[in-house]
């Protein structure tokens, strides 16, 4: 059953058709989500003892940080995909994927910036967590920048799978850099193991924001996977037919 189904993910056209039925209810979750995160949150959650309201930018800033690091390991899953079953949607979720990420990584390191400065007196401190999180961006950016830098689409499949690969051992140094290294940074706000370090009151808006992301990601990518396939199989039978029905 499972491998059927991953046969079928490698065909353009079977995903596009249930893409197109999962985006109606990604955007009704991840709208709805994303309106009873900000509003618990922002106004209901109750302020910090030490920071007070200031704390309340890790309602964008956390949920961007676990999200920049979650799309690059599925950027790396991607380029194994494409590379041991040279699966075409791989590639494509790999290309679509890495743009999202970069904004991603990029709204982590500046509302953590907005938060350091309040918080630890500075915008910025090259300790371990923000130096390595400095890194993923470069990475998503040079995964962007190789791919526009190769014209033969299997080349560029290749090296930008091959980089994503590699890379992904920043990761476990992004996350464990703050028990590795003494770092200014706090500790996880979630883990499996452990209960939770904020009251329940803070921490299930967070949770609902970080779902709220991830749905939000999702939509972004099947969105833009879907223009790609377009775009690769413009030349195929049922492409034309979805367009002149479109006309």
């Amino acid at each position: 059953m499972s491998w059927t189904f991953f046969h079928k993910l490698g065909s353009p056209k079977w995903f596009y058709e249930i893409s197109g039925k999962l985006l109606p209810w990604l955007t009704a979750f991840s709208v709805l989500a994303l309106v009873i995160g900000v509003v618990w949150g922002l106004v209901f959650a109750p302020q910090d003892y030490q920071q007070g309201n200031s704390f309340r930018i890790i309602y964008i800033h956390v949920p961007a940080a676990i999200l920049a690091q979650s799309c690059y390991m599925m950027l790396a899953v991607a380029g194994i995909v494409g590379l041991v079953w040279r699966m075409k949607l791989a590639d494509v979720a790999l290309q679509c994927a890495a743009p999202i990420g970069a904004w991603m990584t990029f709204v982590a390191l500046i509302t953590g910036s907005i938060w350091g400065k309040p918080t630890w007196g500075t915008y910025w401190e090259w300790d371990a967590r923000l130096t390595s999180m400095l890194i993923l961006l470069f990475l998503y950016f040079g995964i962007i920048a190789l791919r526009m830098a190769i014209s033969n689409r299997d080349t560029a499949a290749k090296a930008t799978a091959v980089m994503a690969i590699v890379g992904v051992v920043n990761i476990p140094i992004i996350k464990y850099s703050v028990d590795w290294w003494n770092t200014l940074h706090q500790p996880a706000t979630f883990t499996v193991t452990e209960k939770p370090a904020m009251p329940v009151e803070m921490w299930l808006p967070l949770l609902v924001m970080v779902l709220a992301f991830y749905g939000l990601f999702a939509l972004n990518l099947l969105l833009r996977m879907r223009l790609e396939v377009l775009r690769r199989e413009h030349k195929a039978r049922w492409v034309r037919e979805i367009l002149e029905k479109s006309a």
